[in-house]
């Protein structure tokens, strides 16, 4: 891979990792609302759930599903639906720790299979194979300088998130203004970053329907 090459892959790993998506946003809301120690496992399933799915588009797979109608509808609609699942349970949630009494599931197994259910994810896999990967005489050497780049930015990317939902913790849990309840904060925290999972959704369902058939 050349300098220039490797460099444009550093560009666009920085831009789509670091950018709020769905990832980010769950790591956000998990650390604030649960501790980052809790939030710790689904911040470590992303990477892990991206490499396996880039690992399947390098070797080809990744084009055939999103050629199916039918199996990218699957994915729009179940990642949607689970991205909605969990935006109502974080606009339920009013108390550190209730999300969790809640069944707001996002550890490592939720983690993995929302890269699966994230058509952002597949094209993004699908964008590196094809401009980094497939075609080179060298591809899988390329793969094996891709995948430990893109890991690590993964798992960065959701860790700083996280850090920041864990440092407001505790100021999230005091009450909006003097004289109110404990917890309004927190509550409007959790709705903002909700909706932000609901437009996600909305935005995925947008791109997905407009892509080729």
């Amino acid at each position: 891979m050349t300098a220039s090459e490797f460099s444009a892959l550093l560009v666009l790993a920085t831009a789509t990792s670091f950018t709020p998506g769905p990832n980010t946003t769950l790591s956000t809301a998990l650390a604030a609302n649960q501790g980052l120690r809790r939030a710790l496992p689904f911040v470590c399933a992303v990477p892990v759930g991206w490499s396996l799915l880039l690992a399947l588009c390098s070797a080809g797979v990744g084009a055939l599903v999103l050629a199916q109608p039918l199996l990218r509808s699957a994915i729009l609609a179940g990642g949607c639906a689970y991205l909605g699942w969990l935006a109502l349970r974080l606009w339920r949630s009013r108390a550190l720790g209730q999300a969790d009494s809640q069944r707001l599931s996002a550890g490592f197994g939720e983690g993995v299979l929302l890269q699966f259910l994230n058509i952002k994810a597949w094209m993004l896999a699908l964008s590196i194979v094809a401009g980094w990967i497939a075609g080179h005489d060298d591809a899988w050497q390329r793969f094996a300088q891709v995948l430990p780049l893109m890991l690590a930015f993964a798992f960065f990317s959701n860790l700083t998130y996280a850090l920041v939902g864990s440092l407001l913790r505790e100021w999230l849990a005091g009450p909006l203004e003097q004289g109110q309840p404990s917890g309004r904060r927190l509550q409007v925290f959790n709705r903002v970053m909700a909706s932000a999972l609901v437009l996600t959704a909305i935005w995925m369902l947008m791109r997905g329907l407009g892509a080729p058939a």
